[in-house]
C-alpha cells in the first residue's frame, strides 16, 4: 500500500526557517527519524519510507507554493495512488501557532497551495493537516508573517510537536484518517485549551451534595 505525504513549502535557502515552510520542516524531519533523504525529482525532492507494510512518498513540491497543485498530480499519477491515500501537511494562520489538526476534506481556507491543488485535482476531498503558525501581524502584513522567520521561541515550540506530527503521518497510512483524529487531533489542541480542560475536570462540582 502507498501513500502520498505531501509537505507544503517554496524551495530556496531565504525560505528555509520561514512559516510558510511548516510542511517541508515536518517531512525532512520524519525523514531523518527514519534514516532516509530527499532526492532531486520531477516536479519535487522525494524521499520514501517503508513502515509496517506501507510505503510513504514525501514530496517537497519545486514548483514554489502557488504551483503546489503540478507537482501533486504528477506524482499521484506516476505512482497510480489513489487520492485519499494523498495527505497534504499545510501552515494556517487561523490556527494558534504550534497547535495542529486533521481533516478528511475541505476547502482551501485561503492557502494558495492548497487553492491550486484543489484546482487541478477538481476536488477537495483527501485529507490533510493543518499546522498552526497563528495570525500575530498588523492589518496588511500576513505575507510578510508567513514569509517571516520564526523566532526562536517559536522553533523551540514547533520542534517539541514534530514528533508527534511524523507519528500522525504513520497513523493515516496504518489504521487510516478517522481512528487517526480520534487518536491525534486532542493532541493537537493549543496547551490553553488542554489546561483549562484539566483544571475544569479536576474542579468540584459544586452542585454535587458534599
Amino acid at each position: 500500500m502507498k501513500y502520498l505525504i505531501v509537505g507544503l513549502g517554496n524551495m530556496g535557502d531565504e525560505y528555509e526557517n520561514t512559516r510558510h515552510n511548516i510542511g517541508f520542516m515536518v517531512l525532512d524531519a520524519m525523514a531523518i527519524a527514519s534514516n532516509t533523504s530527499f532526492s532531486d525529482k520531477r516536479y519535487g525532492f522525494v524521499a520514501i519510507v517503508k513502515h509496517k507494510g506501507r510505503t510513504f512518498i514525501l514530496l517537497k513540491p519545486s514548483t514554489y507554493m502557488n504551483l503546489s497543485g503540478n507537482a501533486v498530480r504528477y506524482w499521484l499519477n506516476k505512482e497510480k495512488i489513489p487520492v485519499e491515500n494523498m495527505l497534504v501537511i499545510v501552515d494556517d494562520i487561523a490556527l494558534p501557532f504550534g497547535s495542529f489538526r486533521m481533516r478528511p476534506k475541505g476547502g482551501d481556507g485561503g492557502h494558495n497551495g492548497l487553492a491550486h491543488i484543489n484546482s487541478v485535482l477538481g476536488t477537495d476531498r483527501y485529507p490533510r493537516i493543518r499546522v498552526g503558525i497563528g495570525d500575530n501581524f498588523r492589518r496588511g502584513g500576513q505575507v510578510g508573517y508567513v514569509l517571516g522567520n520564526m523566532t526562536n521561541e517559536e522553533n523551540e515550540s514547533f520542534a517539541k510537536k514534530v514528533p508527534v506530527l511524523v507519528e500522525m503521518i504513520k497513523s493515516f497510512g496504518t489504521v487510516g484518517p478517522e481512528l487517526t483524529m480520534t487518536s491525534f487531533n486532542e493532541l493537537g489542541k493549543p496547551e490553553k485549551d488542554i489546561e483549562e480542560k484539566e483544571t475544569n475536570s479536576n474542579t468540584p462540582n459544586k452542585s454535587m451534595k458534599q
